[in-house]
């Protein structure tokens, strides 16, 4: 299980869960779960597009990515941003129809993509995930203290110089980045889970954002090994696993959640 081709799954899946944890944690407080979903899924076309012209598919997806956060980021502050993210998605996934029905040596490729190819990962793709996972922690950890407080008082931020929107396009960025070098690793779809899943149970569990976001990376690591190791014994996919944990993280976060409160709602009382 730790050995050979394996080892390169556990060491990619390890970058990937932490960085997954540290960016969802701001995903979910920020509430950009649709522009999370949006990006990986459609971004999946600039890799299709990449393909037809001869260039890496991993160029197409940073391209696509990127482009995709800018204009999520930049017209949704002068629109409903809920409907610039679904247009977003349908116009990429759209490119991504026409570049695919152009190909028909693509066509093997898409469920890696959509579903990752974890498993499979090769020794010379480890590299270039931990250099762009390490680029994204650092970004977060840089804008830290604004991205707090733009994600929980806008109006206090804006008072005090800082521009939400600025910070709404540069996080968007941040997401991009972070889908570039996942979706290749654990798919499209299945990112999407593992940053929203153990982010929302960490803030279940916590009220403290610095912890929180600890939670949110320690829970995401566990979903990412356990998934694999299911995966070994079991031979079923990974994919199935990583959102079935992630899923399931949520839900025990919320039932932790809602019985601290109880419990402190009662402690309340006994002291009064």
């Amino acid at each position: 299980m730790f050995s050979g081709f394996m080892a390169n799954a556990w060491e990619v899946a390890t970058i990937v869960a932490i960085v997954a944890g540290v960016v969802g944690f701001f995903v979910v407080l920020r509430g950009s779960a649709f522009p999370a979903h949006a990006i990986p899924n459609g971004a999946f076309a600039g890799a299709a597009g990449a393909n037809l012209i001869g260039v890496s598919p991993l160029v197409g997806l940073g391209v696509f990515s990127v482009i995709a956060a800018l204009g999520i980021g930049t017209l949704g502050r002068r629109g409903r941003s809920d409907v610039v993210t679904a247009l977003a998605l349908v116009m990429m996934l759209a490119l991504g129809a026409a570049f695919l029905s152009q190909s028909t040596e693509y066509e093997p490729e898409i469920f890696s993509l959509l579903f990752g190819e974890i498993l499979g990962v090769s020794s010379n793709k480890i590299l270039p995930v931990a250099l762009l996972g390490l680029a994204c922690v650092l970004a977060v950890a840089v804008l830290y203290r604004r991205l707090m407080l733009t994600s929980i008082v806008p109006d206090i931020a804006a008072a005090r110089g800082l521009q939400p929107h600025r910070m709404e396009v540069a996080f968007m960025v941040v997401v991009a980045c972070a889908t570039t070098m996942t979706v290749p690793v654990v798919g499209a779809l299945l990112i999407f889970a593992l940053m929203v899943g153990p982010p929302a149970a960490a803030r279940c569990i916590s009220d403290r954002p610095g912890r929180a976001l600890l939670i949110s990376v320690a829970i995401a690591l566990s979903v990412v090994w356990t998934a694999i190791a299911c995966s070994f014994e079991s031979n079923w996919p990974v994919g199935f696993f990583v959102g079935t944990f992630s899923a399931a993280s949520y839900g025990l976060g919320r039932v932790y959640g809602t019985w601290r409160r109880v419990r402190g709602t009662r402690f309340a009382r006994i002291s009064h």
